[in-house]
């Protein structure tokens, strides 16, 4: 069933809206196809692709993998903390705070790649859950191809992969095959995080009919 109501935003825009839409057009999908297809309104999606609303982790993953697109490709090279926008350019193995690559979604979750540009093979992050944030809703796992796994920095947060449900607390850590339905969420007042590794998300991409 089509979900027509965006979620709240908290946090700043993603910058993610144009990679979206352009991939959209390149494949000739309609804003309503492609809301039918991932079972959203047509009306968030065009929220999302103008940048108006930050759209949940669930969201994000079933809109890239139905454009074949990996999340390493939907980090704006230029985006950053504070400001929104990275500052430099000149070619370095460091990523520093002020240039990492930031994803805000929605009810409080933030991605922060640590690679300094996109690695087609790993996707290396710090991940944020503010307090009261999941990654979807309990009665909507998430799954997709690769296996990931987490280290918690601070805060605790709880972990579904199919029916087991893990509590990590900091210096605990994580790993499974995310091809499992899974659902993550921050346990208690304080908010979560963590390092995140997913290996092998890559090969969720669709290939285009023609």
């Amino acid at each position: 069933m089509a979900t027509n109501a965006a979620p709240p935003e908290t946090h700043a825009p993603s910058h993610i809206g144009s990679q979206l839409r352009g991939q959209r057009e390149r494949q000739g999908l309609s804003l309503r196809e492609l809301a039918r297809r991932i079972g959203v309104s047509a009306s968030l999606i065009s929220q999302i692709e103008r940048d108006k609303v930050n759209p949940s982790v669930s969201t994000l993953w079933a809109l890239a993998r139905e454009l074949g697109l990996n999340m390493g490709d939907l980090f704006d090279e230029e985006a950053g903390p504070g400001d929104g926008r990275r500052r430099g350019t000149e070619s370095t193995p460091v990523v520093t705070p002020a240039q990492r690559s930031v994803i805000n979604l929605a009810s409080g979750v933030t991605w922060e790649r640590l690679t300094p540009e996109r690695d087609p093979s790993v996707e290396f992050l710090r991940v944020t859950y503010d307090v009261g944030s999941e990654s979807c809703p309990e009665d909507s796992l998430v799954t997709h191809s690769g296996r990931e796994y987490a280290f918690v920095i601070s805060g605790q947060l709880g972990v579904r992969v199919g029916f087991d449900e893990y509590h990590l607390e900091p210096g605990h850590s994580i790993t499974f095959d995310a091809t499992s339905p899974h659902r993550l969420w921050a346990i208690g007042d304080e908010p979560v995080e963590a390092l995140w590794v997913v290996v092998g998300r890559q090969s969720d991409r669709r290939v285009p009919s023609t």
